[in-house]
């Protein structure tokens, strides 16, 4: 090995350690989600940003009398296209985003009752948005993705 290659060699190695740190840095600014789901069930309604932008406001049901809509915040953990719901007469459930056990969010064919409660504790979307809402979490990834559920 030539001292010039030798030199080469070190050099490249020690700048690699130099921005080592940058690169840890701007990874765990990518660590942040890029969408941002935020459903107020007081006034039924969803607002998604997507890296600090509005994407979209929509319409939603949640909980009706008698049922509950979990608060809090979470990461999804599921996506499935079409689901059908064991706990309810095999009830469609479109454009599924599951968030907390049996809970998500999902089409709903009731398009009349958004804006006011209506489910047994998912967060229901009018068809159209919730195919534009599970797209975006499919071309963004789960990881990259925040549900948050407040009143």
């Amino acid at each position: 090995m030539t001292v010039r290659r030798l030199v080469f060699i070190v050099s490249a190695f020690l700048l690699v350690l130099v921005q080592a740190p940058d690169l840890r840095a701007s990874a765990k600014v990518r660590a942040e989600p890029v969408v941002l789901i935020e459903i107020d069930v007081s006034r039924q309604v969803m607002k998604v940003e997507v890296n600090g932008w509005s994407y979209a406001r929509w319409k939603v049901s949640t909980a009706a009398p008698g049922y509950h809509t979990p608060r809090g915040s979470w990461r999804p953990f599921l996506l499935k296209e079409m689901h059908y719901s064991r706990k309810y007469d095999n009830s469609p459930m479109p454009h599924s985003i599951f968030f907390l056990g049996g809970y998500a969010i999902h089409a709903t064919y009731s398009i009349r009752q958004l804006g006011q409660p209506a489910s047994h504790g998912c967060v229901r979307l009018h068809p159209r948005n919730a195919a534009r809402l599970y797209a975006l979490i499919e071309k963004h990834g789960l990881k990259s993705t925040r549900i948050t559920i407040v009143n």
